[in-house]
């Protein structure tokens, strides 16, 4: 019965390892520069030198950086505003990244984006969407339309788990059930929806059986657990590309940082926050590296050095960039035909 059983996978137990040397450490230097850079961004945004909103993915990097793992590149993407991780994960320039940040014109999307709009065509990343759960109905349309130009992608679609209360997540997960659309829904529950427990709003605490309601196969997994990450998406996204339909993962992770930079956390206690870092994907993904002779404590230590220089770079390439032209308002609102 699709919605009814959780996945349980934990690269905690070294049997169950399937990954070669070069992933693993891939996916601890990738998930160690989203870190890095969060950690950056907030320091900039706190000197004032980042406007807007911004909301940082510490402590939810394994999701980006497994999902990107089991993702083809031209498979498509479509998050929501707490997109850094994604695009991250998913290959570009973190000089590109911080300058969008900054409102720059070197920046991913020329600094008219800023935080929750990053995209790029080139990587088939359509973006982060500001409106809660907004996005999903445009990653069934992507998905369709993949459908009628034969093209073999599946189109990955992240959300939090407060979009599953929204109208356009059943509106959108419906069709692509009607339709049987390549359509992989990525759940990322990390408990609060800004600062609400999920517990307090939805009637049905377990997200993964959510897609019962549309005859979708749900699972839920480990969101901290890089390698269950990986495996899980991998495996959806094989079914979703070879005529299986749409497929439903609740990742469960948390959100070390507030809602966003102006989020005062009363509604959480600090020795709540304070647990779940000892569940840290970093920290989990590096003992196992470890135990399995990946990598040394030297060769561990000497990436995290590496990721220091080059997150340095992009906050240097971002002060120093220049900012868009105002000729530059009106370009970009339409694709010319």
């Amino acid at each position: 019965m699709p919605g009814t059983s959780p996945l349980r996978v934990s690269a905690e137990d070294a049997a169950a390892i399937h990954v070669t040397g070069e992933e693993a450490l891939d996916w601890f230097r990738k998930m160690s520069l989203i870190r890095r850079f969060e950690e950056r961004a907030e320091e900039a945004y706190g000197q004032g030198k980042i406007g807007g909103f911004l909301h940082l993915y510490i402590g939810e990097e394994a999701v980006a950086v497994g999902a990107m793992a089991a993702l083809r590149p031209e498979d498509d993407v479509i998050t929501h505003y707490r997109d850094h991780g994604y695009v991250l994960s998913r290959g570009i320039e973190p000089k590109r990244v911080m300058a969008e940040l900054y409102g720059k014109a070197a920046g991913l999307s020329k600094g008219k984006g800023g935080s929750m709009h990053m995209a790029d065509v080139r990587s088939h990343l359509w973006g982060g969407y500001a409106i809660v759960g907004g996005h999903i109905p445009v990653a069934a349309g992507l998905a369709l339309a993949n459908r009628y130009r034969n093209l073999p992608r599946v189109v990955a679609c992240f959300f939090g788990e407060g979009a599953t209360n929204t109208g356009s997540f059943y509106a959108a997960l419906n069709l692509a059930a009607v339709w049987k659309l390549a359509l992989v829904a990525i759940v990322e529950n990390n408990r609060y929806g800004m600062g609400t427990a999920f517990e307090r709003v939805s009637a049905v605490g377990d997200v993964y059986r959510k897609a019962a309601a549309f005859d979708i196969p749900g699972v839920r997994i480990d969101g901290n657990d890089v390698l269950a990450v990986r495996d899980a998406v991998r495996r959806v996204a094989d079914q979703a590309r070879t005529g299986g339909g749409p497929q439903l993962i609740e990742a469960m992770t948390y959100r070390f940082r507030g809602h966003s930079m102006g989020d005062p956390q009363r509604y959480r206690t600090r020795e709540e926050v304070e647990e779940a870092k000892s569940r840290d994907p970093i920290a989990r993904w590096r003992r196992t590296v470890l135990a399995n002779g990946f990598a040394t404590e030297d060769e561990l230590r000497k990436i995290g050095d590496e990721v220091e220089v080059e997150v340095e770079e992009a906050v240097r390439f971002a002060e120093n960039s220049p900012a868009p032209d105002p000729g530059e308002l009106r370009n970009d609102v339409l694709v010319p035909e």
